[in-house]
């Protein structure tokens, strides 16, 4: 159905999503750049430009929202894990991608990223959010589970501790979203590329001899 030909009633859905998509992303600047704690839900309707009444018409509370938040950045990326695992049986090649599309979803949701970084130890104490400590452990399990296969096939050092390997790949890919400006010259692609370069071949100019 067209725009022209929809009805009031859809109209007004299509509206509200497009309000709540708004809000979000406003509110997910702020938890980003604030802090999840420091951020009130006036200020988001402030700025927002609308009333903090006007706001608790979409949602109840800012644990919904950044709930919502959370939520859409994980379940995106929960997907495209699978995903690469079904099409990269190669380890090598699983682990540049999965560095990639890291890189990628920060690009998508730097805010996102950025509040699941700083934000997840103190949310994760709520019954309401305990799905971040799940959430983790299932990447950890998806990136040892590459990082292990590599080592069986001969593709990654036998002598390398998976857990610190993977922590060290996780700390230094994620963390960059503090640093990372997705308007910035370099694009999420070109960074990736590099870490990937980094993580895979080393900073060592190959042997020439």
């Amino acid at each position: 159905m067209s725009a022209k030909n929809a009805s009031p009633r859809a109209a007004t859905r299509e509206a509200g999503s497009g309000r709540r998509a708004e809000l979000l992303a406003i509110a997910g600047e702020l938890f980003a750049s604030r802090g999840f704690l420091a951020t009130t839900v006036r200020e988001i309707a402030d700025a927002a430009g609308i009333l903090s009444g006007s706001l608790y018409h979409h949602f109840d509370s800012k644990e919904s929202m950044v709930d919502e938040i959370l939520r859409d950045f994980l379940d995106h990326q929960r997907a495209i894990n699978d995903e690469v695992l079904r099409a990269h049986p190669d380890a090598r090649t699983a682990i540049a991608e999965l560095i990639r599309q890291s890189f990628r979803a920060m690009h998508r949701y730097p805010h996102a990223v950025a509040i699941f970084q700083n934000e997840s130890k103190y949310l994760a104490q709520f019954d309401r959010f305990e799905y971040l400590s799940r959430a983790a452990a299932e990447f950890e399990r998806t990136w040892t589970r590459v990082l292990r296969d590599g080592q069986r096939a001969g593709a990654f050092r036998g002598d390398l501790n998976v857990k610190l390997a993977y922590r060290f790949i996780r700390d230094t890919v994620w963390t960059s979203v503090h640093w990372y400006n997705p308007r910035g010259r370099l694009t999420a692609n070109v960074v990736a590329e590099q870490y990937v370069a980094i993580f895979c071949d080393g900073i060592s100019e190959p042997d020439r001899a």
